[in-house]
């Protein structure tokens, strides 16, 4: 019964991490589309960034604490990316360069979405599989 606990933990952890990242879309979107200044977009993105990156590294920690090595495993490239984001110091959005960099800025954002998307999907397929070992 632990384990379907743990799943659901994993899925809350998941969905939070979406519904970031789908907040900077958002942001990046309406940037696009001039329906806010550079400024506006930018902090905005900028104050949700370090939470993301803390509640995939708990996360991660959390599957290695409950055993889950290959769940843990498949958040090793995503916490690495965002590790060498920090440490070259490339992690926030430079209002300056908002403009030129929005494509970029889209990509990334679309390739972790899809990523975490992967993750939610296994979360997910697991969970169900635990609720109905237990119920045998």
């Amino acid at each position: 019964m632990e384990d379907l606990y743990v799943w659901l933990v994993s899925f809350f952890f998941l969905i939070a991490l979406l519904i970031v990242l789908v907040y900077q879309l958002m942001c990046l979107a309406d940037l696009e589309f001039d329906y806010i200044n550079p400024y506006d977009s930018a902090s905005r993105i900028n104050k949700v960034i370090m939470p993301e990156f803390v509640a995939m590294g708990v996360l991660c920690l959390f599957y290695l604490l409950t055993g889950h090595w290959g769940m843990s495993m498949l958040c090793g490239p995503y916490i690495y990316y965002n590790v060498r984001l920090y440490l070259r110091r490339q992690y926030l959005v430079d209002v300056t360069e908002i403009f030129n960099m929005l494509n970029w800025e889209k990509k990334q954002r679309l390739f972790k979405l899809a990523y975490l998307v992967v993750l939610l999907f296994l979360s997910i397929f697991w969970m169900i599989y635990h609720a109905l070992e237990d119920d045998e």
